[in-house]
């Protein structure tokens, strides 16, 4: 049974560091929900930008941070029946304003559509490494909002060409990248182009050519070129803001219309830095939100278990934090912010 009141780290003030309260209310599960002890919180790159900009939280102050959550199930709400008290689960925790279901908090509350049960073979850390990180590269490749590639798991999948499909990612090194390249090796896409990131690492996942990113913008486009000719459909930027951006969009076919999908930030591109494109091309962008993309994100979290036990899907790099304070999850956000190297970082609830 939970306490009424808890621990929480708050954004009471856009631009200011996080604070601790000792008060905040513990959240109970509505229908469809489940209630968890948190006993992990994982950051990534939005939650500074919501902290010192307001994205996802402006309105709705005070708010809690991070939507990477994993913990051990207290109570169920009525009609959840796939899950038990005592299991140990990893959700994405909703964007919506005045959520919740976040992270930095002794108790949250989760969607039982959108979590999914950690089998015992692998750590609450290497289920936190997942939600946001991956969700956002799979409403790339296969939400209708992003490439449309049908997921291997629906009924389209059995009469698509995977292995016809020649996919680039920019980006490899970050952790959507390290995903993207999973989910393309998991659906069978025959060519797994990446720029960046380790080749070792990367080959291990599925990725079947991994580019050089240093150089000018010409010299890593000429690079892809030899490898993909002027066929590439599909350009997915995990990384790069929009003045970057030109360079998976130069690199899709000049004669047949591409698709470009990218992350946030989003912002007009330098249309005369893009090469000529006979057909054109779409410019798509992505918000790997399980629950506005429900469609993709619902049957996904049905799948997780098995695909991590299967080994389809690795977890990637962290670090962990034991135990939380202000102090320390403002010094992974200002990290963030001066753009600084962050390994993904797990604060532990203890």
């Amino acid at each position: 049974m939970s306490p009424q009141t808890q621990k929480a780290l708050l954004v009471t003030e856009l631009g200011k560091p996080v604070v601790l309260v000792t008060n905040r209310l513990v959240p109970q599960p509505g229908p469809s929900q489940v209630q968890i002890r948190v006993t992990v919180a994982g950051a990534n790159p939005h939650d500074q930008k919501a902290r010192d900009t307001g994205l996802f939280i402006a309105e709705s102050l005070p708010a809690i941070l991070t939507n990477d959550v994993v913990g051990k199930i207290l109570a169920l709400g009525r009609d959840v029946t796939r899950f038990s008290i005592g299991e140990r689960v990893v959700g994405q925790a909703s964007f919506a304003p005045g959520s919740t279901q976040r992270g930095l908090q002794e108790y949250a509350v989760l969607d039982a559509d959108h979590i999914a049960k950690i089998p015992d073979e692998f750590t609450d850390d290497d289920a936190a490494t997942l939600p946001t990180n991956i969700l956002a590269s799979l409403v790339a490749l296969f939400d209708a909002s992003g490439f449309g590639i049908p997921a291997p798991w629906t009924s389209a999948a059995s009469s698509f060409d995977y292995k016809g499909v020649t996919l680039l990612i920019i980006g490899g090194g970050s952790n959507c990248g390290r995903y993207a390249v999973q989910l393309a090796a998991l659906a069978g896409i025959g060519h797994i182009v990446v720029v960046g990131g380790d080749e070792s690492g990367l080959k291990s996942y599925g990725a079947t050519d991994i580019i050089d990113r240093h150089g000018s913008a010409e010299e890593v486009l000429t690079r892809i070129r030899k490898i993909c000719g002027d066929d590439l459909l599909y350009a997915y930027d995990a990384i790069n803001p929009p003045a970057i951006q030109t360079l998976g969009i130069n690199a899709l076919s000049s004669k047949k219309k591409g698709k470009f999908t990218r992350l946030l930030p989003t912002g007009p591109i330098d249309d005369s830095q893009v090469q000529s494109k006979e057909e054109g091309y779409e410019l798509l962008n992505v918000f790997g939100l399980s629950h506005v993309k429900s469609e993709i994100g619902k049957p996904f979290w049905e799948h997780l278990p098995q695909l991590l036990l299967d080994r389809k899907i690795k977890p990637t790099e962290y670090e962990a934090v034991d135990g939380w304070s202000a102090a320390q999850v403002n010094d992974v956000l200002d990290r963030y912010r001066d753009g600084k190297k962050v390994i993904k970082t797990h604060f532990h609830h203890v």
